[in-house]
């Protein structure tokens, strides 16, 4: 495992092949092991849902339908990419935040998401009531239970104690922006897991900035990961734009929490929305920076580097962006035709009988 402060994840990621760069993106190694063509473009076709139910979503909120969303564009590649690593381990638990769509849609339907953000009847997370996608959805080992910036962290390590006193092996995965990493839970959380040696990843979603503050202004440092040193344990620096990175230290970083203890992953990615759909990220953000952010899409990435490695046609491409349109409309007219929760179990799992 690299140690914190380092630049890049030549000590995790597979070798390269040859430079092939795809928006200024190496995207030329072989693929990882374990990781297979159709698992990329698996990957993919679940990123162009994703990304197209976010742009449904704030679209939705400018109607007057969804009340407020966090967008996850940008953020896709991290996500997405700790997420197949979570998968093809088989044993994990996640604890995630407000922008992580990518990792909530693991286990719910185009549908169930539009009634979640619609506030309808039918919202697997706590039948609306409360903010979008939060609440618990056990059946997929997702937690997220409010939207207070790192309230989870500390949350998570006592799970990760309750599976350790089990002797349950799960590797506890907690997401989180670089914002939350200046709250008193995330040093907490940290000190904690790492005097107790505990199996959890912090994967911190470091996109600049925290709501309007840009990271200068909110930390004298420049890599998050490097708090991990004071802490005990590693801390790796990841290009979140990029799928692979994101899915090889993510990995080996569950690897290493079952077997030695805490890793802190700073996964650097771009928001290319504002921090929500109540904000006005002009005030503070210079257009050119953001146009500049969307050349790295990563979703426009990836499917890049599948039709240059032949491992999708252009056919097949535009298919999957078919697909998902015709699921988000299925969705959102379903939703759109669902009533709201029966007022009268407002009280319901707030009271004992």
């Amino acid at each position: 495992m690299t140690q914190a402060g380092t630049q890049t994840t030549d000590g995790i990621a597979g070798g390269i092949a040859g430079p092939l760069e795809v928006d200024g993106i190496d995207m030329s190694r072989r693929l990882p092991q374990g990781v297979a063509p159709e698992d990329l473009v698996d990957i993919y076709r679940r990123m162009v849902l994703v990304r197209a139910l976010d742009e449904r979503i704030w679209m939705m909120n400018r109607q007057g339908k969804v009340p407020i969303a966090a967008s996850g564009q940008g953020h896709e590649a991290a996500q997405m990419g700790s997420l197949l690593a979570a998968e093809k381990d088989g044993n994990c638990f996640f604890f995630p935040y407000y922008r992580d769509l990518s990792i909530k849609m693991s286990g719910l339907t185009p549908t169930q998401v539009m009634l979640s953000f619609m506030g309808k009847a039918g919202d697997a997370y706590s039948n609306a009531r409360q903010f979008p996608l939060q609440g618990a959805d056990l059946a997929h080992n997702i937690i997220q239970l409010s939207n207070v910036v790192a309230a989870s962290l500390t949350q998570s390590v006592g799970y990760a104690l309750g599976c350790r006193m089990l002797g349950d092996e799960r590797v506890t995965l907690v997401y989180f922006g670089d914002g939350a990493s200046s709250q008193g839970e995330t040093h907490e959380a940290m000190n904690f897991a790492g005097v107790h040696r505990l199996p959890v990843v912090f994967i911190c979603e470091n996109n600049g900035y925290a709501i309007s503050v840009p990271q200068r202004l909110q930390m004298a440092i420049g890599d998050v990961a490097g708090r991990a040193e004071g802490y005990g344990f590693p801390g790796l620096v990841v290009d979140g734009m990029d799928l692979l990175h994101s899915y090889e230290a993510t990995a080996e970083a569950i690897a290493h929490a079952r077997r030695e203890g805490p890793v802190l992953l700073e996964m650097k990615v771009e928001r290319l929305m504002p921090h929500t759909t109540d904000d006005d990220d002009s005030r503070y953000r210079p257009r050119e920076e953001v146009e500049a952010a969307k050349l790295r899409d990563p979703v426009a990435t990836l499917g890049a580097y599948l039709l240059a490695e032949a491992f999708l046609t252009e056919e097949q491409e535009e298919e999957i962006k078919a697909q998902a349109r015709r699921a988000v409309n299925e969705a959102t007219d379903a939703a759109d035709a669902t009533p709201p929760p029966d007022a009268g179990e407002m009280l319901k799992h707030v009271y004992a009988p």
